[in-house]
């Protein structure tokens, strides 16, 4: 079946399903929907390579680095849904922590025509990135380096970090530690969102009088990585009566390293995690976590990606998310030591 076969079916002209199908500006809603109905009938698929070297793929390239991370999904599902009644596709690359490996995966994703890329918090060195961006349409989410080359979309990470602090304040706790990912210092990136988080922290706790108070664990945004964090902070001398993870991932492995010691939450601590996924609403979780708009960060990726591929823009942008804090039942007032 093929381009032809669906214009003499619809009764068009071959220019005019070429238009429909790139969704060109100027194609009328009649002319349009004659083409679809035409394509649906007669179940014509466009062939990827062909269009690759027509010039589009309408493929979107989406690169992140583990698919057990959930606060992926919430992104990953405002992707598909702006671009769901559109004509581009979405692949996913879970190219794994290491920088190597997420550079060879978006090169690969390059190398496959795709049409633009969105790179969550990415761990390939910036100058790659940036060399990527000059020519294939990227948006970053997460970093909050700016650049000329690509679009951005980040959180305000260091007043998501003071909201959850000044919470705990508030409630009395004065020993609050920081589970973080750590930055890594050889790809060149100077403001991630793990460093940002770390600034918003420090300075949360300064303002509070308990910068002598603050403690920092690295440790991966993993529930792994959550739980030797865990046991190693609530095994110390003198263990923190609250922690606060960088995502709601490592906060779970947080709570199985309590359990594992015995130790009740909130009663004997109090815990609250980064990005509010569906996860930290489980009733038996009922996590205190700060709502990172993970849906609307991937909706607003996609529609800034699609106006930089489609030439609509040409100038790189930023868009800053607003955290907000939303308390559960994972954190209260601290026992008397």
């Amino acid at each position: 079946m093929t381009i032809t076969d669906v214009a003499r079916h619809a009764g068009v002209s071959t220019a005019a399903v070429s238009k429909v199908l790139r969704n060109a500006y100027g194609v009328s809603p009649a002319m349009r929907d004659k083409v679809q109905a035409a394509i649906t009938e007669l179940g014509y698929r466009p062939h990827a390579a062909a269009r690759g070297m027509r010039g589009r793929t309408y493929t979107i390239g989406v690169l992140l680095d583990n698919v057990r991370n959930a606060f992926f999904a919430d992104i990953l599902d405002g992707i598909g849904d702006e671009l769901r009644d559109s004509a581009y596709t979405v692949l996913i690359g879970a190219a794994g922590f290491a920088p190597e490996d997420q550079a060879k995966t978006v090169r690969s994703l390059v190398d496959r025509q795709m049409d633009g890329l969105i790179l969550i918090a990415p761990g390939t060195a910036r100058e790659e990135v940036l060399a990527t961006a000059a020519s294939t349409p990227t948006v970053v989410i997460g970093h909050h380096d700016s650049a000329d080359t690509h679009d951005s979309v980040v959180d305000a990470d260091d007043t998501g970090a003071a909201l959850v602090v000044d919470h705990l304040v508030g409630l009395g706790h004065r020993d609050i530690a920081l589970v973080s990912a750590q930055a890594p210092r050889a790809n060149q990136w100077k403001r991630p969102p793990e460093t940002v988080l770390t600034e918003g922290y420090l300075a949360a706790m300064e303002r509070h009088g308990l910068a002598g108070h603050a403690r920092i664990h690295h440790a991966a945004y993993s529930d792994e990585g959550g739980f030797k964090a865990g046991m190693t902070l609530l095994t110390a001398e003198r263990p923190p009566t609250a922690v606060m993870t960088g995502a709601d991932v490592a906060a779970l492995g947080v709570y199985r390293a309590a359990h594992e010691l015995g130790l009740r939450i909130p009663d004997d601590l109090s815990l609250a995690g980064y990005n509010n996924t569906a996860l930290a609403a489980l009733a038996p979780v009922q996590l205190t976590s700060v709502d990172q708009a993970g849906h609307t960060m991937g909706s607003t990726a996609a529609r800034m990606l699609i106006e930089r591929v489609e030439g609509r823009r040409d100038r790189a942008m930023r868009t800053t998310m607003t955290p907000r804090l939303v308390v559960r039942g994972s954190t209260a007032p601290p026992r008397d030591r």
